[in-house]
């Protein structure tokens, strides 16, 4: 393979690396599991989660991939001492990408088959259950985002996945500020603010707690390598905390502006926010269907959610991309078809999982494929993989160590880690990820 390309500016850095962790998790599931988890004290305890757990783990995993200037694939064996085997994570993450892009692609497609129906005006006869029922609406769309994200990346990183990302992100931005300011004009916005915004401590028990640590790890896409592929693209100008602050301030605000757009429209038009998975679709698609001018405004919501989810679409493809052209050699050109037909065959399995093959149920009585790549994606990889970085970072016997991550994290100008931060990222961060992945299998419906 070619000498490693580079991003051309530190703002094509945060706005890939916040597009990576900006998308369906932030926009699509965050506002679904806020309505399920009692509104406010879920959102309160996701910004904690952000800030404490968050915070070390994406300024370890930029450090690493800027220290090793590789993948994940080959980042540890760059760093690890030898005789060690922290690179068998490296396969894992590169799996786990795979896993995420497996059922993501599907989402990204529904999103973009509901916007071309606000656009044609044919929204009306619109449904969740009718969408998924459909095995030709989910194969032609998966397809269409599997085929246009790997086209962008058939381009050199700077004039393709880096250009598309800035344009696409300033779209989004500004879509994002009208749409809640509209919601903000609804009759009913005052109750579904204070729904959203003001925490209930009484509803706070074990599922809320898991659920918002769970889903801050999600929302970063912290764990499977995303964040260390966008730190091996830049070089030492600016030290790695202050950039991953810049980032999770970024993410948070389009979470948390998510929520302003919808909880206001559904307290104005009475549609219940526990609904779920299909709280975007057929809750949304409602109040804009009943809303003067729903058509255009429906066109511009979902607009925006294509924009996010296409965001993380492309910066994971490049993650899966970048790995399997250190592991070949390959072109761009050649390494994008070759994963592209691949991701397309494992999408298949989440896009057939609610039609034809939705005999098929790993878990309790109605999961499919799709939970069976979220279960190995949120409730496993993210977090093991983030614990796995998290003591490869700390230990300096076992692993790169304390010191050589100060260094790193510290290089160039900006916010530094200091000494007195250690027992936050090597005994906190890790006690905490793991409380998250035992009471995960714990409060996880087996069946």
């Amino acid at each position: 393979m070619e000498n490693r390309e580079r991003l051309s500016s530190r703002l094509g850095f945060i706005l890939l690396s916040a597009g990576c962790a900006i998308g369906c998790g932030n926009v699509w599931k965050f506002p679904w599991m806020a309505g399920r988890y009692g509104g406010g004290i879920f959102v309160l305890i996701y910004v904690v989660c952000l800030v404490v757990l968050g915070l070390p783990v994406m300024t370890m995993e930029f450090s690493l991939g800027r220290a090793s200037q590789a993948s994940p694939v080959r980042m540890y064996q760059k760093l690890e001492k030898k005789g060690q085997k922290w690179h068998a994570h490296g396969y894992l993450a590169l799996f786990g990408n795979v896993c995420l892009m497996s059922f993501y692609t599907v989402v990204a497609g529904w999103l973009l088959y509901y916007f071309l129906k606000f656009v044609a005006g044919q929204s009306a006869g619109l449904g969740f259950g009718k969408m998924i029922g459909d095995p030709s609406v989910n194969m032609i769309f998966m397809g269409i985002t599997v085929a246009l994200g790997f086209l962008c990346l058939c381009f050199k990183l700077q004039g393709g996945l880096e250009r598309i990302t800035k344009y696409m992100m300033v779209v989004l931005l500004m879509l994002m500020v009208v749409l809640a300011v509209n919601s903000a004009t609804l009759p009913g916005a005052a109750e579904g603010l204070t729904f959203y915004l003001k925490p209930d401590f009484g509803k706070i028990d074990a599922g809320v707690i898991v659920s918002a640590m769970n889903q801050a790890f999600f929302s970063l896409s912290l764990g499977i390598g995303s964040m260390a592929i966008f730190g091996s693209y830049i070089d030492k100008e600016r030290s790695l905390m202050g950039e991953s602050i810049n980032v999770i301030c970024l993410d948070t605000f389009v979470a948390i502006t998510a929520g302003l757009i919808i909880f206001p429209a559904c307290a104005t038009y009475q549609v219940e926010v526990t609904s779920g998975p299909a709280l975007l679709f057929d809750s949304m698609a409602a109040v804009f269907n009943n809303m003067a001018g729903g058509r255009i405004w429906g066109s511009i919501f979902f607009l925006f959610m294509v924009f996010a989810a296409f965001s993380t679409v492309l910066a994971v493809f490049e993650n899966i991309l970048a790995c399997v052209r250190e592991l070949t050699g390959w072109s761009r050109p050649k390494g994008c078809l070759v994963c592209g037909i691949g991701l397309f065959i494992t999408s298949t399995t989440t896009a057939l999982g609610f039609n034809l093959l939705s005999g098929f149920q790993p878990f309790a009585e109605g999961s499919s494929f799709l939970d069976l790549w979220d279960f190995l994606v949120s409730t496993n990889l993210l977090p093991l993989g983030s614990l796995a970085f998290v003591i490869f970072c700390c230990s300096k016997r076992y692993g790169w160590g304390w010191e050589n991550l100060l260094k790193e994290a510290n290089a160039g100008k900006g916010l530094k880690v200091k000494n007195w931060m250690k027992p936050i990222f090597c005994i906190l961060v890790p006690i905490a990820i793991v409380i998250i992945y035992v009471m995960g299998l714990i409060e996880f419906k087996w069946c």
